[in-house]
Formats: structure tokens, sequence, C-alpha cells
């Protein structure tokens, strides 16, 4: 699995650098979520800019990384730039749950905005 992660004061950026969020790479993206959970990252930001398809394991992985920050911190999808991807999110109305910003400066400016009501420990 290719990503990028970006570590800042108030959030992380995991940025997938796969066409496919699929069975293969699902796992792998779970435990990737785990640590970065585990090394108490506060606000993730996923990217999704790179990501054309989507299957049912892949959103189970964004939802495992939902479940993760509920009530911890902030996670949030950004730059869903591709059709097939927004129309599965829409259709399993998963973007009823999740935090949702269409660019990245739209999901800083949202944790920006949130950041207060959470308690100050670390990112």
């Amino acid at each position: 699995m290719r990503y990028s992660i970006d570590k800042s004061d108030n959030f992380t950026v995991f940025t997938l650098d796969e066409e496919n969020l699929n069975s293969i790479i699902a796992p792998d993206l779970k435990s990737e979520f785990i640590i970065l959970r585990n090394e108490g990252v506060k606000n993730l930001i996923f990217d999704l800019k790179n990501v054309k398809y989507v299957d049912s394991s892949g959103l189970s992985a964004i939802l495992t990384a939902n479940r993760l920050w509920k009530g911890y911190g902030h996670f949030i999808l950004t730059d869903i730039n591709h059709d097939p991807v927004k129309r599965l999110i829409e259709i399993s109305r998963l973007d009823s749950i999740l935090t949702i910003t269409p660019e990245f400066n739209d999901a800083v400016k949202y944790i920006e905005d949130n950041v207060e009501e959470l308690p100050s420990e670390g990112n």
C-alpha cells in the first residue's frame, strides 16, 4: 500500500496513493489507522484525491477510522474527486455519518473551527 502521512500541530493528513481502496488495501489501511490512533493523533484528515474506486472493504476501513476517532477527535474525508467514489458513499448513506469536505483546505478549516471542543492532548 502506497501512502503518505504528514503531521502538523493540530492534525495529521493520511493520503492514500492508490487508485483502488479495496479488499487488498483495506486490512493494511485499518492497521495504519489503529497505529495513528494509538500514537495519539487527535484529528485525522483522510485525503482521497487519488482514489478512483472503493469497494465494501474500503468502506469498512473508513468506518473503522470513524469509530476510532468518534468521541476522541475528528476524522475527516476530503478530496473525493472521482464520481464512482462519491456515488458509493452517497448510495451507502455514509455522507450522513461521516464528516466530508470538498477540498483539503476545508478540512483544515473544519478542524481549526472545532478543535477547541475537544481536550487538548497532542494533535
